[in-house]
């Protein structure tokens, strides 16, 4: 294995007899996974993440809707130290991968020598080249970009509140897959259920949601059953649904659909793919589709037999959707492969367990195929897929008091009177505009 030299710093953990040392690039949920299937074996761990912190992106939607706290759906990476003690954290952000020299380089010059390195990068928003959309909507893949969405929307509110103009107020998404339907549900849901109270002074009529897909279904990957069922739920919730349409491009003031036809809006949210970070592609490594790092059955990266690639950033021989089940299964699967050789031994293939997927349209109202024995699937709608899907998100979260809040949170957002629930909300610029007929109130 390879030697620390004086010309290459390492900050692998110092320890009497030198393990082996395996750097984990990301804190998601293949990153984290890796993590805690290494707790057993002789080395030491390094993980690396731009932030301090782990979201869980699933339910993210909820904090840009002011139904949860940031800090309920947040992990602080360093606290995995207190489980697992050959494990060490740095913060910072990776600008290349040197894989012949086993090196990590940081953006603040540091560099990192690894005999053993996980990617688990992630993936970004993808924009698919649609002019405008990077720049003038908002996406909802990290706890930054949710806080963000969650202060437009309720600037959006405060401001056409206070205008009193009476004109249309709309909030358009971009994509109708698990994260938009769940996006355009829970909003539908605030207008319905919260506008009347919290904001007399706008008509809950003239607030529009609407969903937008180029496809003519939403929840494409779902069986036909679910996706009417979703479909049928939007609508009753007041959602409005533009199928078959494409957006051509995102103005500051709306958008321009692919017909021609222009709908303004105060938010657009982008709910459309993923992408591989592009710094990836600099790093020598193979790429397939989409920039995803090709890898071998074993999760191998494809020429390196010390290299793993895991979740969103991998290409495994056969493709698997970019969703947490197949992240938490290939990080686990990737630190197993290092654990073996580390001992000695080979590798095995991975071999992914579809689990199902799910996803929410509001109170008592989810979809769920549940993967069965023998190739077999259950399929649920309505409030038993809504109670099994809080059930199995509160529990994939991570840390008991994450748990313990969400839970208390959502259960008072929808057990609770409909109209007395309180949203979470952070800071709104003060509208600054004047109405021509306003005067000052002394003289």
């Amino acid at each position: 294995m390879s030697q620390t030299s004086p010309a290459v710093p390492s900050t692998s953990p110092a320890t009497a007899r030198r393990r082996p040392h395996v750097v984990i690039l990301g804190g998601g949920f293949a990153g984290l996974s890796a993590l805690r299937a290494l707790q057993k074996s002789d080395v030491d761990i390094t993980l690396v993440d731009r932030h301090t912190y782990n979201a869980f992106q699933p339910l993210l939607y909820q904090v840009a809707t002011a139904g949860l706290n940031p800090g309920d759906v947040t992990y602080f990476l360093r606290a995995a130290r207190m489980h697992q003690r050959n494990v060490s954290f740095r913060q910072g952000l990776v600008v290349d991968v040197d894989p012949n020299e086993q090196v990590v380089s940081f953006q603040d010059g540091e560099r990192m020598r690894f005999d053993y390195l996980i990617i688990a990068a992630g993936a970004t928003t993808n924009y698919f080249g649609t002019k405008g959309a990077e720049a003038n909507s908002l996406a909802i893949y990290t706890r930054a970009q949710a806080l963000t969405l969650r202060d437009k929307i309720f600037t959006n509110l405060e401001h056409a509140a206070a205008s009193n103009t009476g004109e249309d107020v709309a909030v358009v998404v971009v994509g109708a897959g698990p994260t938009g339907v769940e996006m355009a549900g829970a909003l539908a849901e605030l207008r319905n259920d919260a506008m009347a109270a919290i904001y007399p002074e706008l008509d809950p009529r003239r607030t529009h949601i609407v969903l937008v897909e180029m496809t003519d279904k939403v929840l494409g990957p779902f069986a036909p059953p679910l996706r009417e069922y979703a479909a049928k739920a939007l609508r009753e919730r007041g959602v409005e649904l533009r199928l078959n349409t494409s957006v051509a491009e995102v103005r500051e003031d709306g958008v321009l659909f692919g017909d021609g036809n222009f709908l303004k809006a105060g938010v657009v949210i982008w709910a459309t793919g993923v992408a591989v970070p592009k710094i990836v592609g600099d790093w020598g490594l193979p790429q397939g589709r989409g920039g995803r790092i090709t890898v071998d059955a074993d999760l191998r990266v494809t020429g390196f037999q010390n290299i793993f690639a895991v979740g969103d950033v991998a290409l495994t021989p056969e493709p698997l959707p970019q969703l947490a089940q197949p992240a938490l299964q290939e990080g686990k699967h990737a630190a197993l492969q290092i654990a073996a050789l580390v001992t000695g031994r080979g590798t095995t293939p991975f071999h992914y367990k579809d689990k199902g997927t799910m996803a929410t349209i509001g109170r008592r109202s989810a979809v769920c195929d549940i993967a069965l024995p023998k190739g077999r699937s259950l399929k649920l709608t309505g409030t038993l897929a809504w109670l099994v899907w809080l059930f199995i998100h509160i529990i994939m979260l991570l840390g008991n008091r994450n748990r313990l809040a969400t839970f208390v949170n959502l259960l008072t957002k929808y057990l609770a009177p409909s109209r007395r629930t309180n949203p979470i909300v952070g800071d709104v610029p003060v509208f600054e505009h004047q109405r021509v007929d306003q005067r000052p109130l002394d003289r």
